[in-house]
């Protein structure tokens, strides 16, 4: 709740060069607290993070999609968000306007810059349990994805907030939950669900992705798409010519560390291209997490498999993110 009582993140960032942080209202092991208390709290929180690093850039992010999903909601004092799902029926821009500029002052008012939303997933499996059954998705036709995508990405820009679409390159079709298991969509995924990315990268509205942990076979053999080149830098870079930030779906989730383990992640994430690698630390909380991956990362490159270039693409990208709120 406090920079003082963050002693961990804290020497992350001030000694170690951690480069944000993401916040959550609840813990979803013990259900109690977590970082939001109210606006006040959360207002202070932000600045006071800033602080320890006036020279530098101090990304905060946080995942306020709307529904089920929103970290600043009314139980911490601030106002109800409706979800994806809703707005997706409505189809009405007026009202998704409203609703994006909504979601996008609340969180530069609070001093959060990067927003983990919209999700432009497909809504082709309504009874998925990370997507459908959450109602987290505008719709099944990459259409109103698309249009309803744009809106809430214009009014964050405006509101000085960069976005994140997500979850790469589709979890619309998954029967798992990515956070609890592998998502295997080597049946059910299509091509069609690349459409709100190929039309909003082309349109010039697009500041980052996040890569799924989900499993298509038939795009990599062997490696979930958060940790696949052949995902990230063939596809994704490759013949959709993204060239901004990848941000990794949380490299604590299940699917992940059973997998892989958690440095051998961090390899990966690196290799496949992603820029951003993003631990939610939410199963078994860790003080020294942060710490931890700062120095795998450097191992990797002192052993001379991530070359130091391939780290500097990388921040070079990062800064090119909107800047944060004024």
């Amino acid at each position: 709740m406090t920079v003082a009582g963050a002693g961990p993140i804290r020497g992350a960032i001030e000694r170690d060069g951690l480069g944000g942080v993401i916040l959550f209202d609840r813990d979803q092991t013990t259900g109690g607290p977590r970082n939001i208390r109210s606006a006040a709290q959360l207002r202070s929180l932000t600045a006071d993070l800033r602080a320890l690093v006036p020279d530098r850039r101090l990304l905060i992010a946080v995942d306020q999609e709307g529904g089920r999903v929103t970290r600043l909601g009314p139980s911490t004092g601030f106002p109800a968000v409706a979800s994806e799902a809703q707005v997706g029926r409505a189809d009405d821009p007026a009202m998704a306007a409203a609703w994006a500029r909504g979601i996008a002052r609340t969180l530069a008012d609070v001093g959060i810059d990067l927003n983990l939303a919209p999700v432009v997933d497909l809504d082709v499996n309504p009874q998925n349990p990370a997507i459908g059954a959450l109602g987290r998705s505008f719709s099944a036709d990459p259409a109103i994805v698309t249009r309803l995508a744009t809106i809430e990405i214009d009014a964050h820009r405006k509101a000085g907030v960069a976005t994140c679409l997500k979850h790469f390159p589709g979890l619309g079709s998954a029967t798992v939950n990515t956070d609890f298991g592998v998502a295997d969509v080597t049946k059910t995924w299509t091509r069609r669900e690349l459409e709100p990315y190929r039309r909003l990268i082309d349109a010039g509205s697009v500041d980052a992705i996040m890569a799924a942990h989900v499993v298509d076979r038939n795009l990599d053999a062997k490696h979930p798409a958060s940790l696949s080149r052949s995902v990230v830098t063939d596809l994704l870079r490759g013949e959709l010519g993204w060239d901004g930030v990848v941000v990794t779906d949380d490299l604590g989730a299940a699917a992940i560390t059973s997998a892989v383990g958690a440095d051998e992640a961090i390899a990966h994430a690196l290799e496949a291209g992603s820029d951003i690698l993003l631990f939610a630390n939410q199963q078994h909380y860790d003080g020294g997490l942060a710490t931890h991956v700062i120095d795998v990362i450097e191992g990797l490159v002192t052993a001379g498999r991530i070359d130091e270039a391939r780290i500097d693409a990388s921040r070079g990208r990062i800064a090119r993110l909107s800047g944060p709120p004024s």
